[in-house]
Protein backbone atom coordinates (compact mmCIF):
# COMPACT_ATOMS: atom_id res chain seq x y z
CA UNK A 1 0.00 0.00 0.00
CA UNK A 2 3.01 2.07 -0.23
CA UNK A 3 2.15 5.42 -1.84
CA UNK A 4 -1.65 5.02 -1.53
CA UNK A 5 -3.99 6.71 1.40
CA UNK A 6 -4.72 3.34 3.07
CA UNK A 7 -4.10 2.80 6.59
CA UNK A 8 -2.74 -0.95 7.48
CA UNK A 9 -2.71 -2.49 10.96
CA UNK A 10 -1.80 -5.63 11.42
CA UNK A 11 -2.78 -7.54 14.91
CA UNK A 12 -0.93 -10.62 15.97
CA UNK A 13 -1.88 -13.25 17.99
CA UNK A 14 -1.44 -11.80 21.16
CA UNK A 15 -3.68 -8.84 20.33
CA UNK A 16 -6.34 -11.13 19.02
CA UNK A 17 -6.26 -13.43 21.94
CA UNK A 18 -6.71 -9.67 24.20
CA UNK A 19 -9.93 -9.64 21.89
CA UNK A 20 -11.26 -12.99 21.76
CA UNK A 21 -11.20 -13.85 18.62
CA UNK A 22 -10.06 -17.33 19.62
CA UNK A 23 -12.00 -18.56 16.48
CA UNK A 24 -9.04 -17.31 14.55
CA UNK A 25 -6.29 -18.39 16.85
CA UNK A 26 -7.66 -21.68 17.11
CA UNK A 27 -7.68 -22.55 13.67
CA UNK A 28 -3.75 -21.50 13.06
CA UNK A 29 -2.88 -23.36 16.32
CA UNK A 30 -1.28 -25.95 14.22
CA UNK A 31 1.72 -23.94 12.39
CA UNK A 32 4.86 -22.40 13.63
CA UNK A 33 3.64 -19.22 11.36
CA UNK A 34 1.97 -16.95 13.53
CA UNK A 35 -1.92 -16.17 12.49
CA UNK A 36 -2.54 -12.21 11.53
CA UNK A 37 -5.37 -10.35 10.85
CA UNK A 38 -5.01 -7.81 8.36
CA UNK A 39 -6.99 -4.28 8.99
CA UNK A 40 -6.89 -2.17 6.13
CA UNK A 41 -8.92 1.53 6.05
CA UNK A 42 -8.85 3.67 2.99
CA UNK A 43 -11.67 6.98 3.61
CA UNK A 44 -12.28 8.42 0.13
CA UNK A 45 -15.94 9.38 1.54
CA UNK A 46 -17.48 12.06 3.72
CA UNK A 47 -15.45 12.13 6.86
CA UNK A 48 -17.18 9.91 9.62
CA UNK A 49 -19.31 8.11 7.24
CA UNK A 50 -20.59 4.66 7.77
CA UNK A 51 -18.17 2.31 5.88
CA UNK A 52 -18.41 -0.30 3.46
CA UNK A 53 -16.50 -3.40 5.00
CA UNK A 54 -14.58 -6.05 2.67
CA UNK A 55 -14.03 -9.55 4.50
CA UNK A 56 -11.63 -12.11 3.35
CA UNK A 57 -10.61 -15.34 3.63
CA UNK A 58 -6.85 -15.61 4.09
CA UNK A 59 -5.69 -18.96 4.54
CA UNK A 60 -2.41 -18.60 3.60
CA UNK A 61 -2.04 -23.10 2.81
CA UNK A 62 -4.65 -25.55 3.48
CA UNK A 63 -3.77 -29.14 4.45
CA UNK A 64 -7.17 -29.44 6.11
CA UNK A 65 -5.14 -30.17 9.28
CA UNK A 66 -6.42 -33.11 11.78
CA UNK A 67 -8.83 -34.01 8.82
CA UNK A 68 -5.95 -34.02 6.08
CA UNK A 69 -6.71 -33.49 2.82
CA UNK A 70 -5.91 -36.33 -0.04
CA UNK A 71 -2.35 -35.62 -1.72
CA UNK A 72 -4.09 -34.61 -4.68
CA UNK A 73 -6.44 -31.93 -3.15
CA UNK A 74 -3.22 -30.01 -1.59
CA UNK A 75 -2.09 -28.66 -4.69
CA UNK A 76 -3.35 -24.97 -5.21
CA UNK A 77 -4.57 -24.65 -1.28
CA UNK A 78 -1.77 -21.71 -1.23
CA UNK A 79 -4.74 -20.71 -3.38
CA UNK A 80 -6.95 -20.75 -0.57
CA UNK A 81 -6.30 -16.95 0.34
CA UNK A 82 -7.83 -15.43 -2.81
CA UNK A 83 -10.73 -14.20 -1.10
CA UNK A 84 -8.45 -11.64 1.11
CA UNK A 85 -5.99 -11.17 -1.76
CA UNK A 86 -9.34 -10.21 -3.51
CA UNK A 87 -10.17 -7.73 -0.60
CA UNK A 88 -6.59 -6.05 -0.58
CA UNK A 89 -6.27 -5.38 -4.18
CA UNK A 90 -9.76 -3.84 -4.42
CA UNK A 91 -8.91 -1.68 -1.69
CA UNK A 92 -5.86 -0.77 -3.53
CA UNK A 93 -7.78 0.25 -7.05
CA UNK A 94 -10.37 2.31 -4.76
CA UNK A 95 -7.24 4.00 -3.35
CA UNK A 96 -5.62 3.99 -7.15
CA UNK A 97 -9.31 5.66 -8.33
CA UNK A 98 -9.46 7.64 -5.33
CA UNK A 99 -13.18 6.69 -5.30
CA UNK A 100 -15.47 8.86 -2.37
CA UNK A 101 -16.86 5.78 -0.80
CA UNK A 102 -14.98 4.93 3.04
CA UNK A 103 -14.26 0.93 2.86
CA UNK A 104 -12.54 -0.81 5.57
CA UNK A 105 -10.99 -4.67 4.68
CA UNK A 106 -10.52 -7.38 7.20
CA UNK A 107 -8.47 -10.16 6.26
CA UNK A 108 -8.42 -13.26 9.25
CA UNK A 109 -4.66 -14.56 7.74
CA UNK A 110 -3.84 -18.27 9.29
CA UNK A 111 -1.95 -21.50 7.93
CA UNK A 112 -4.25 -24.38 8.45
CA UNK A 113 -1.39 -27.02 9.12
CA UNK A 114 -1.71 -30.59 10.74
CA UNK A 115 0.39 -30.89 13.76
CA UNK A 116 0.37 -31.76 17.72
CA UNK A 117 -0.35 -28.40 18.52
CA UNK A 118 -3.25 -27.97 16.05
CA UNK A 119 -7.12 -27.74 16.70
CA UNK A 120 -8.64 -31.08 16.73
CA UNK A 121 -12.41 -32.77 15.63
CA UNK A 122 -14.16 -32.41 18.85
CA UNK A 123 -12.68 -29.34 20.19
CA UNK A 124 -15.19 -26.44 21.16
CA UNK A 125 -14.13 -22.81 20.18
CA UNK A 126 -16.28 -19.75 21.63
CA UNK A 127 -15.92 -17.40 19.33
CA UNK A 128 -15.27 -13.62 19.64
CA UNK A 129 -19.31 -13.41 19.33
CA UNK A 130 -19.46 -15.52 22.62
CA UNK A 131 -21.15 -17.90 20.55
CA UNK A 132 -19.48 -21.43 20.72
CA UNK A 133 -18.38 -23.57 17.39
CA UNK A 134 -18.10 -27.30 17.65
CA UNK A 135 -15.72 -28.41 15.49
CA UNK A 136 -16.80 -31.89 13.38
CA UNK A 137 -13.91 -31.48 10.35
CA UNK A 138 -10.83 -29.38 10.80
CA UNK A 139 -10.79 -28.91 7.14
CA UNK A 140 -14.03 -26.26 7.47
CA UNK A 141 -11.86 -23.83 8.66
CA UNK A 142 -12.53 -20.68 6.55
CA UNK A 143 -15.91 -19.95 7.88
CA UNK A 144 -14.45 -20.39 11.66
CA UNK A 145 -11.79 -17.84 11.32
CA UNK A 146 -14.61 -15.91 9.05
CA UNK A 147 -16.81 -15.50 11.96
CA UNK A 148 -14.45 -13.60 14.27
CA UNK A 149 -14.18 -10.97 11.29
CA UNK A 150 -17.44 -10.86 10.45
CA UNK A 151 -18.29 -9.84 14.13
CA UNK A 152 -14.83 -7.82 14.47
CA UNK A 153 -17.46 -5.84 11.88
CA UNK A 154 -19.81 -4.27 14.10
CA UNK A 155 -17.19 -2.43 15.15
CA UNK A 156 -17.63 0.19 12.43
CA UNK A 157 -21.31 0.11 12.17
CA UNK A 158 -20.96 -0.82 8.45
CA UNK A 159 -23.61 -0.14 5.56
CA UNK A 160 -22.96 -2.98 4.09
CA UNK A 161 -20.55 -5.83 4.34
CA UNK A 162 -19.17 -8.35 1.84
CA UNK A 163 -17.53 -11.22 2.92
CA UNK A 164 -15.09 -12.95 0.02
CA UNK A 165 -14.06 -16.51 0.03
CA UNK A 166 -12.81 -19.98 -1.29
CA UNK A 167 -15.05 -21.41 1.09
CA UNK A 168 -16.33 -25.28 -0.26
CA UNK A 169 -15.70 -27.39 -3.22
CA UNK A 170 -19.49 -27.92 -3.10
CA UNK A 171 -20.00 -24.19 -4.64
CA UNK A 172 -17.92 -25.79 -7.68
CA UNK A 173 -20.01 -29.16 -7.67
CA UNK A 174 -23.41 -26.78 -7.83
CA UNK A 175 -22.40 -24.22 -10.74
CA UNK A 176 -19.05 -25.35 -12.41
CA UNK A 177 -16.07 -23.16 -13.01
CA UNK A 178 -17.48 -20.01 -14.54
CA UNK A 179 -19.46 -18.18 -11.29
CA UNK A 180 -19.63 -17.36 -8.11
CA UNK A 181 -22.31 -18.84 -5.52
CA UNK A 182 -23.79 -15.93 -3.51
CA UNK A 183 -25.93 -16.15 -0.12
CA UNK A 184 -28.25 -12.98 1.55
CA UNK A 185 -31.00 -12.65 2.86
CA UNK A 186 -31.53 -9.42 0.96
CA UNK A 187 -33.70 -9.57 -2.12
CA UNK A 188 -32.19 -6.62 -3.08
CA UNK A 189 -28.58 -6.50 -2.37
CA UNK A 190 -28.88 -9.95 -4.26
CA UNK A 191 -29.96 -8.08 -7.36
CA UNK A 192 -27.61 -5.64 -7.36
CA UNK A 193 -24.75 -7.92 -6.77
CA UNK A 194 -26.09 -9.92 -9.68
CA UNK A 195 -26.09 -6.79 -12.26
CA UNK A 196 -23.13 -6.05 -11.08
CA UNK A 197 -22.03 -9.44 -11.93
CA UNK A 198 -23.14 -9.26 -15.54
CA UNK A 199 -21.29 -5.86 -16.18
CA UNK A 200 -18.24 -6.77 -14.78
CA UNK A 201 -17.80 -10.32 -16.42
CA UNK A 202 -17.45 -11.67 -12.68
CA UNK A 203 -20.25 -13.99 -12.85
CA UNK A 204 -22.71 -14.72 -9.37
CA UNK A 205 -25.45 -16.92 -8.74
CA UNK A 206 -27.75 -17.15 -5.76
CA UNK A 207 -28.07 -20.12 -3.68
CA UNK A 208 -30.95 -20.40 -0.98
CA UNK A 209 -30.39 -20.10 2.76
CA UNK A 210 -34.08 -20.89 4.28
CA UNK A 211 -34.65 -21.36 8.18
CA UNK A 212 -34.91 -24.84 7.90
CA UNK A 213 -31.31 -25.23 7.23
CA UNK A 214 -30.53 -24.46 10.21
CA UNK A 215 -31.24 -27.56 12.09
CA UNK A 216 -28.54 -28.94 10.35
CA UNK A 217 -25.63 -26.95 11.88
CA UNK A 218 -27.19 -26.79 15.84
CA UNK A 219 -24.89 -28.34 17.92
CA UNK A 220 -24.79 -31.45 20.64
CA UNK A 221 -21.78 -29.48 22.62
CA UNK A 222 -21.43 -26.09 21.01
CA UNK A 223 -23.79 -23.62 19.39
CA UNK A 224 -23.11 -24.50 15.78
CA UNK A 225 -20.93 -26.97 14.14
CA UNK A 226 -18.60 -25.80 11.37
CA UNK A 227 -20.20 -28.66 8.97
CA UNK A 228 -23.56 -30.49 8.62
CA UNK A 229 -24.23 -32.08 12.15
CA UNK A 230 -24.67 -35.51 10.81
CA UNK A 231 -21.97 -35.35 7.92
CA UNK A 232 -24.39 -35.20 4.99
CA UNK A 233 -21.65 -34.84 1.85
CA UNK A 234 -24.74 -32.78 0.40
CA UNK A 235 -25.74 -28.89 0.32
CA UNK A 236 -21.70 -28.38 1.45
CA UNK A 237 -21.83 -24.39 0.13
CA UNK A 238 -25.51 -23.76 1.83
CA UNK A 239 -24.30 -25.10 5.35
CA UNK A 240 -21.12 -22.87 5.27
CA UNK A 241 -22.96 -19.61 4.61
CA UNK A 242 -25.93 -20.82 7.04
CA UNK A 243 -23.34 -21.07 9.39
CA UNK A 244 -21.57 -17.27 8.59
CA UNK A 245 -25.02 -16.02 8.89
CA UNK A 246 -24.96 -16.80 13.12
CA UNK A 247 -22.58 -14.35 12.82
CA UNK A 248 -24.54 -11.60 11.19
CA UNK A 249 -25.78 -8.80 13.52
CA UNK A 250 -26.64 -4.77 13.05
CA UNK A 251 -25.52 -4.89 8.76
CA UNK A 252 -26.40 -5.81 5.41
CA UNK A 253 -24.37 -8.71 4.46
CA UNK A 254 -23.72 -10.88 1.56
CA UNK A 255 -21.49 -14.05 1.40
CA UNK A 256 -19.34 -14.45 -2.34
CA UNK A 257 -18.11 -18.25 -2.62
CA UNK A 258 -15.40 -17.54 -4.93
CA UNK A 259 -14.07 -21.31 -4.96
CA UNK A 260 -15.26 -22.18 -8.17
CA UNK A 261 -13.54 -18.56 -9.57
CA UNK A 262 -10.16 -19.69 -7.59
CA UNK A 263 -8.20 -20.86 -10.94
CA UNK A 264 -8.15 -19.63 -14.46
CA UNK A 265 -9.76 -22.61 -16.43
CA UNK A 266 -8.43 -22.81 -20.25
CA UNK A 267 -9.41 -20.68 -22.78
CA UNK A 268 -10.33 -17.63 -20.46
CA UNK A 269 -7.34 -15.81 -21.80
CA UNK A 270 -5.40 -15.49 -18.28
CA UNK A 271 -2.27 -17.03 -17.23
CA UNK A 272 -2.30 -20.41 -15.65
CA UNK A 273 -3.24 -19.98 -11.07
CA UNK A 274 -5.35 -17.29 -9.98
CA UNK A 275 -8.17 -15.46 -12.00
CA UNK A 276 -8.02 -12.21 -9.94
CA UNK A 277 -11.33 -12.69 -9.36
CA UNK A 278 -13.82 -10.93 -8.09
CA UNK A 279 -11.64 -7.78 -8.08
CA UNK A 280 -14.18 -6.22 -10.45
CA UNK A 281 -17.34 -7.06 -9.45
CA UNK A 282 -16.21 -5.48 -5.62
CA UNK A 283 -15.20 -2.64 -6.95
CA UNK A 284 -18.12 -2.15 -9.11
CA UNK A 285 -20.43 -2.51 -6.40
CA UNK A 286 -18.74 -0.37 -4.04
CA UNK A 287 -18.95 2.18 -6.80
CA UNK A 288 -22.55 1.81 -7.58
CA UNK A 289 -23.88 1.55 -4.02
CA UNK A 290 -26.28 3.77 -2.86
Amino acid sequence: MKGLPVVVTVLGEKEMEKQKMLAITSVGRGSEEESKFIIMKYEGGKKGGRPMVLVGKGVTFDTGGINLKPSNSLLGMNMDMSGGAAVIHTIALAAKMKLKKNIIGLIPSVENMASGKSYRPGDVIRSMSGQTIEVLNTDAEGRVILADALTYAQKYNPEVVVDVATLTGAAMVALGERASAIFTDDDKLAEMIEKVGEKTGDYVWRLPMWEEYENEIKGSVGDFTNVHNKDSRYGGAIYGAIFLHQFIKGYRWVHIDMAPRMVAMAGENLGGGATGSPVRLLYKFIEEYK
